[in-house]
């Protein structure tokens, strides 16, 4: 693993934080295996999460009805994103691992985080209609979420009052890191860590930091490829002969292609060669 590069992208404001207890262990683990290790501590940077016409530099082409889509492809083609969607995007280019560190918020990623990946992973720079998915930009680099929550692990369990966590993560994994072509490694979730004792906390920490020791060499969550879905013009749904050949299936293919049979056990959790 020595001589790639990793970006820690962490959202929270405090540094006496458990998620930046978490950043810390990465960087030093990661820097221990001879990475090079990046990060974006976007509070740190009080990181502008509000997308905008100030997103590009130089006129708009189409200044009376702007389209923020339109126009930050035509900047980015161009060079004329702003100075700080530049800069994060220069990182993500370096960077052969993602590992985004946060609190849960309201089942999703924090505002200022969000603001990150809605203005950073721009199209045409983080994906197209012709380059997303499997075929996405980022389909040579992993990525992987990393974080905290306030409730315990039975809380979201397929019976618990939160639901299932493979469906709570379906929009992060699947939505962004998937859509934009990463390969997307397990998730590390630490759950109730307002809740347990010390220990269990260095505990977490320690089990971190020996993880990543092996981190590049891990297997990603199975996704369907682009190729098994029907073109633009078709509405991009599942072709009939994959969806036959899993006629037989107990499970849904997926989270989201489910084909309403039951979801596919902890498929958002694990690789498919470590799931059962």
């Amino acid at each position: 693993m020595a001589g790639k590069t990793a970006l820690i992208v962490l959202a929270h404001q405090e540094r006496t934080s458990f998620n930046y207890a978490m950043k810390e262990a990465a960087q030093a683990a990661l820097k221990k295996k001879g990475w090079t290790v990046l990060v974006s501590d976007l509070y740190d940077m009080k990181f502008n999460a509000v997308l905008s016409r100030n997103d590009i530099t130089g006129k708009p082409k189409e200044p009376s009805m702007f389209k923020y889509g339109a126009e930050t492809l035509v900047a980015w083609k161009e060079g004329r994103l702003s100075k700080d969607i530049r800069e994060e995007q220069k990182k993500v280019e370096k960077a052969d691992l993602i590992i985004f560190q946060f609190p849960l918020y309201w089942f999703g990623l924090p505002a200022i985080m969000k603001g990150w990946v809605e203005r950073v992973f721009s199209i045409g720079f983080a994906y197209s209609f012709q380059t997303m998915y499997s075929e996405g930009p980022f389909k040579n680099k992993k990525a992987l979420l990393s974080f905290t929550t306030g409730a315990p692990e039975s809380m979201t369990s397929s019976k618990g009052i939160n639901g299932d966590i493979n469906v709570i993560l379906w929009p992060m994994q699947n939505g962004i890191l998937n859509f934009c072509g990463f390969n997307v490694l397990e998730p590390q979730i630490s759950y109730a860590v307002a809740h347990i004792p010390e220990e269990a906390r260095i505990g977490i920490l320690k089990s971190w930091e020996k993880r990543l020791e092996t981190i590049w060499d891990e297997k990603p969550i199975k996704y369907i490829p682009i190729q098994d879905f029907e073109g633009m013009s078709c509405g991009f749904v599942l072709k009939k002969e994959v969806e036959e050949a899993t006629s037989d299936e107990r499970y849904g293919p997926t989270v989201g292609q489910n084909l309403g049979k039951p979801l596919p056990p902890n498929s958002q959790l694990k690789s498919e060669s470590s799931r059962f």
